[in-house]
């Protein structure tokens, strides 16, 4: 199709598995810290609602790497560009583990969210190196690997710092970093960006495509909530989980990450429903489904069964959400698909900071019940913006391989 002569060769396996793991390790460094809080809080002699800052600090460092790193991958040589950042990743980490003050790891842990962001280089990169007929199994192997990241992080992040600390999980996570940084800087090829674009006219072209682009703008208010209630419940999660009548230590704590397994199972699903042309149908489901898993996870401030069939059923629908997403606005423009990842992807995590904040507020006035309140607000909002936009991209054509 359109201009390329002949197939590239396929992706060696061991390469595809190099990426898929780069991704899981940089992003887990956003979620380190989760279930980390009270540790944290007790070192430094702060309270529980001071240290759920350091996530919203990650988090909006994430924002401005999302905003402003990840578009230069349309401007540079992106291995080179891979490599410089993801060691940057790694030096962040090794600042955060030498934190001497609440205040130092607090910009450490900004600076570690601003560079973690090569996580979103890597996706579009590994559809790049993809031949067309393999493009599809690549990038969903490559973003299971960020899936599995990101539930993982806290399991070993909680088990590393029953053994050791704290700052042991962010040392080691730095190391893994750097070594990966090395690794890939001879396992990748050289890449070469397809024109030299000015770096203003580019941030400029992903202010066009939301301007201009309805459907993009939906999925941008969809996913923003969507994360907006899922560093809701992890970050509040931690608290609850810390404090009777569970009082459980950061080790147990991490191991709740394994609920979330089902995200991991429904994404391929997610992804095949929507390129046969249900995503709107599909994505309204999963909305529902958010909504009810707050009633369960209300209930779990005095019953495991219903707090972990809750967590379950809640990153299920918002991973499956999430595909369902995505597959939407990589159908609009698919030249463009970095530009419209970093508009996304943006959205997204002002919607997780947004939700970090709002679980430390709702905490402190009203407990666990506080947050399943606003927990199910902010699914309820969702289905409003759905029912709102009900005419946009009804029939919208969706594609998983481009």
């Amino acid at each position: 199709m359109g201009g390329v002569p002949t197939d590239p060769p396929r992706m060696p396996r061991r390469l595809v598995a190099l990426l898929a793991l780069t991704c899981g390790a940089t992003v887990a460094n956003l979620w380190y810290v989760t279930p980390l809080l009270n540790e944290i809080a007790d070192g430094f002699g702060t309270s529980q609602a001071a240290a759920g800052l350091l996530v919203t600090a990650v988090q909006a460092g994430y924002v401005l790497g999302l905003a402003f790193l990840v578009p230069l991958a349309d401007r540079h040589e992106r291995r080179g560009l891979i490599v410089r950042v993801l060691a940057a990743t790694g030096l962040a980490g090794a600042a955060c583990a030498a934190a001497p003050s609440m205040a130092a790891l607090l910009v450490a842990l900004l600076a570690l969210g601003l560079t973690a962001a090569v996580a979103q280089m890597v996706v579009p990169l590994a559809s790049l190196l993809a031949g067309p007929g393999e493009r599809g199994r690549v990038v969903g192997i490559v973003m299971s690997g960020l899936l599995v990241g990101i539930l993982a992080a806290r399991t070993v992040a909680g088990g590393l710092a029953e053994l050791g600390g704290w700052r042991l999980v962010f040392a080691l996570g730095a190391a893994l970093t750097l070594t990966l940084a090395l690794v890939l800087r001879r396992a990748l090829p050289r890449v070469e960006p397809a024109e030299r674009i000015p770096y203003g006219a580019l941030l400029r072209s992903i202010l066009t495509l939301v301007r201009t682009e309805p459907v993009l703008r939906q999925r941008m208010a969809l996913g923003a909530l969507a994360m907006a209630g899922f560093s809701l419940l992890w970050t509040a999660l931690a608290f609850l989980l810390g404090d009777p009548p569970y009082g459980y230590s950061e080790g147990v704590i991490g191991l709740f990450g394994i609920a979330g397994l089902a995200g991991i199972l429904i994404a391929p699903q997610a992804g095949r429903w929507a390129d046969r042309g249900h995503g709107r149908t599909v994505l309204a489901g999963f909305l529902v489904l958010v909504v009810a898993s707050w009633g369960l996870l209300a209930a779990g401030r005095s019953s495991l069964a219903a707090l972990i069939a809750g967590i379950v059923l809640f990153d299920l629908a918002i991973q499956g959400q999430h595909i369902a997403n995505q597959s939407a606005i990589y159908a609009l423009h698919p030249e463009a698909r970095g530009r419209l990842t970093t508009a996304y992807m943006v959205s997204y995590f002002l919607g997780g900071t947004a939700g970090t904040l709002a679980a430390a507020a709702a905490w402190a006035l009203d407990g666990w019940t506080g947050v399943s309140i606003v927990g199910a607000g902010l699914g309820a909002a969702a289905l409003a913006v759905l029912a709102a936009t009900r005419r946009i991209g009804a029939g919208e054509p969706v594609t998983s391989s481009g």
